[in-house]
């Protein structure tokens, strides 16, 4: 992903200690906290290219993760299909319904605050659909038969999933790094940046920011794939549940929107933050929720550049050799 800066290599290395301390240090409560933030880092890179890289800031990302789960349910459990093939269906169904609601939204130029509602409307219109139909349980969810090894798609333990679910996102880091450092991603630089001067030069706003979104529909989809085979049951709450869509954009936020580390950073920094708030209060319901809002606030406030802000100021040295000073005068 070329060099990073100290900044972001103080961030990779934090990382990639956390994601092999599951493994160095095993404990069925840690492995578990590790799947659930990898994950929802996985979901958080989604994000972050509709809203980091394109600026379109997105409160229903559920509908994107979601529908990817769904579709890889129902293609199971309602008509056999084998699992591999049911996840790439989930991974596309995830593509087209961000792009379905990228066409309809940018077709009527809606942007800022009237695009995050209209999908906020999506993801909750689609949880409603789930509960009530029943091809996709009801109220009752699907569950996938237990049939454990990786020819059905289902790992043998905890750690099998870690590893998967870290593979993932990996997958995914890669996949954004592709997209920012592309042509593509440059023009949805400028298309955030002023989508107006980005038309007067010649860039196809609308198709940049309906691409930006397909390829977060994909990425998210995979992210309710991956929970489906490692969890194997979904429901509405569960797919389509707006946690899903605070968590997708907390990350980003917290971490550094637009940077290709920040959305991981974030996400791992807010569950660790949570868990340790969790535990202190004593699980008090609704608690760890209001710790969450104060510290985006605070993050908003102080740090509006992320964490990934904060880690940027760490600059090397500025050279003083003989090179670089300026000529006494005679």
């Amino acid at each position: 992903m070329g060099r990073l800066d100290p900044g972001g290599a103080v961030a990779a290395l934090v990382l990639a200690l956390c994601a092999v301390s599951p493994f160095v240090l095993p404990s069925d409560a840690w492995i578990g906290f590790a799947v659930n933030a990898v994950l929802i880092s996985v979901l958080a890179l989604a994000w972050n290219v509709t809203g980091g890289f394109a600026g379109q800031m997105s409160f229903g990302h559920a509908a994107l993760y979601g529908t990817g789960a769904y579709v890889a349910a129902m293609l199971q459990v309602r008509l056999g299909l084998n699992p591999y093939l049911a996840a790439v269906a989930g991974v596309a169904a995830g593509a087209g319904i961000g792009a379905a609601i990228g066409a309809l939204a940018f077709r009527y130029g809606l942007r800022g605050s009237y695009f995050a509602l209209v999908t906020l409307a999506f993801a909750e219109v689609l949880r409603i659909l789930a509960s009530s139909f029943e091809i996709t349980g009801a109220g009752s969810g699907l569950t996938l038969p237990y049939r454990p090894g990786l020819a059905q798609f289902q790992f043998p333990d905890r750690y099998a999933a870690y590893a998967f679910v870290l593979a993932l996102c990996l997958v995914a880091l890669a996949a954004t790094a592709a997209v920012k450092r592309s042509r593509l991603g440059s023009n949805m630089i400028a298309v955030r940046e002023n989508e107006e001067a980005a038309a007067a030069i010649g860039i196809d706003a609308f198709r940049v920011k309906l691409l930006a979104m397909a390829i977060s529909g994909a990425i998210a989809g995979a992210a309710g794939v991956a929970y489906l085979q490692i969890q194997l049951f979904i429901d509405a709450p569960i797919a389509y549940g707006s946690l899903i869509s605070v968590e997708a954009l907390l990350g980003p936020i917290i971490g550094g929107a637009g940077t290709l580390l920040g959305p991981i950073l974030g996400t791992v920094v807010l569950h660790i933050v949570g868990e340790v708030v969790k535990t202190g209060i004593g699980g008090a319901p609704g608690l760890n929720l209001v710790f969450y809002g104060a510290v985006l606030l605070v993050i908003l406030r102080f740090l509006p550049n992320g964490l990934m802000g904060l880690l940027g100021g760490l600059r090397r040295p500025a050279r003083t050799d003989a090179a670089t000073r300026p000529a006494e005068a005679p």
